[in-house]
């Protein structure tokens, strides 16, 4: 293929790549602790990194992967301990994250806002050998905490009480949520942006869930969905000359789309199947009613 005679494009897709798997990865953590815009404001915090990286010399990914992870730590310790004022302490942090991004790049030696922009919306002849480097070793950082701990991290995010009622060490793990879920801003952001990661690391799960019925397959179709339009929109970024996060995003929720279309159908189907199945002279409103399950979120 022509698209793979030039380097850069091989690291795109091969970022690209990892970008598609990681994202939904940790994403249906958020999706089920309902912080579907947590990877939102981790991507306003990663923009101070990401212009510290540029007045200090340093590497933007792993300055955004330091300032990100700081930036989620006290998104946690806010959730635990400012629940009644919380909201303006994020919004602080949010925005004062974006702020601090324009002005330690703009303070930086020969920097503009212009340098940020193929961080907040992605570029493809941006991405460097030594971007692909960092990608990699955080991406196995990502996917060996979601795939690995998986059990623990499901039970958690489904319901605290009960994790802690089992012995699990929930503070830790939601921790370790909040980190792994900055790790992965900072894998995506030379793909996709960091104004639209939070977009791949969501909506791919939720069009999952129009078809699945358990925690395991939402995983993996999921996954599936996220690097078939990460790999889909690098390519068509280079053959139209279009913002490659943006074409990523569109083609993520055109995914969503079409499988909502696609499954309607099949509740309609299931609808009818449990309604068959119950006693035929129960009124409606003595119905068991569906189980979380039955009604399309995420099963153990």
């Amino acid at each position: 293929m022509e698209i793979l005679d030039y380097a850069f494009m091989q690291r795109a897709l091969l970022a690209a790549v990892l970008v598609g798997v990681t994202a939904p990865a940790v994403g249906i953590y958020l999706v089920q602790r309902r912080q579907a815009l947590m990877g939102d404001g981790i991507g306003h915090v990663a923009m101070t990194g990401v212009g510290l990286g540029f007045l200090l010399s340093w590497s933007p990914v792993w300055m955004a992967t330091l300032v990100s992870v700081l930036g989620a730590l006290f998104m946690e310790l806010v959730r635990w301990y400012a629940r009644t004022r919380g909201d303006i302490a994020l919004a602080m942090l949010f925005y004062g994250g974006m702020a601090g991004g324009v002005m330690f790049v703009n303070l930086a030696p020969g920097g503009s806002t212009t340098n940020l922009s193929s961080f907040l919306f992605g570029s493809l002849s941006t991405v460097s050998e030594s971007d692909v480097t960092a990608i990699c070793l955080l991406a196995a950082l990502v996917v060996l905490i979601t795939v690995g701990l998986r059990r623990q991290l499901f039970a958690v995010s489904q319901d605290e009480e009960f994790a802690r009622v089992t012995g699990l060490p929930v503070r830790f793990l939601n921790l370790l949520i909040a980190v792994t879920a900055a790790v992965t801003v900072s894998v995506a952001m030379r793909v996709v942006g960091l104004l639209l990661v939070s977009a791949l690391m969501v909506v791919p799960v939720a069009a999952a869930q129009q078809l699945t019925r358990s925690f395991a397959a939402t995983f993996a179709v999921a996954v599936a969905i996220g690097v078939s339009v990460t790999i889909g929109g690098t390519v068509t970024s280079y053959h139209q000359d279009v913002p490659p996060g943006a074409t990523i995003v569109l083609l993520t929720i055109g995914a969503f789309i079409a499988l909502t279309v696609l499954a309607t159908p099949l509740a309609r189907r299931r609808a009818r199947a449990l309604a068959a199945a119950q006693p035929g002279g129960d009124p409606a409103e003595c119905a068991i009613p569906a189980s979380r399950t039955d009604r399309g979120e995420v099963g153990a």
